[in-house]
C-alpha cells in the first residue's frame, strides 16, 4: 500500500515542537550549549550563563575579557544565531 501523503519526519518534529512550545526552549539550550565552542578557551571565564527575553546574560570573572566581549558583542550574536539557525537571543549583557 503506497501513500501519497507521506511527509518528512523532520519536519513532522519540528511541527510538533511548534504545536506544543517547545521550540523556543529547545533552540535556548541550543545556543547555551554552542558558548563554549563558539567563544572558545575564554568560556572558562565565564558562568551562569541564562536567556530571559531574547537577551543572554553572562557572568564572567575577568574584566579584560569583559571588555573584550563587549566590544565584538554584535559579531558574537549573530555567531552564536548562527549556529542555532534561528534568532534566539537580541542581546547580551556581561556581568
Amino acid at each position: 500500500m503506497k501513500r501519497n501523503d507521506a511527509k518528512q519526519i523532520g519536519k513532522l518534529i519540528q511541527q510538533f515542537l511548534r504545536q506544543e512550545s517547545l521550540e523556543s526552549p529547545l533552540n535556548e539550550q541550543r545556543l547555551l550549549d554552542a558558548w563554549p565552542e563558539i567563544l572558545g578557551p575564554a568560556a572558562t571565564y565565564t558562568s551562569n550563563l541564562y536567556i530571559r527575553n531574547q537577551t543572554l546574560y553572562v557572568h564572567l570573572t575577568s574584566a579584560a575579557l569583559r571588555q573584550e566581549l563587549m566590544m565584538g558583542r554584535e559579531m558574537l550574536i549573530r555567531a552564536l544565531n548562527t549556529k542555532v539557525g534561528a534568532t534566539v537571543i537580541t542581546n547580551i549583557i556581561f556581568r
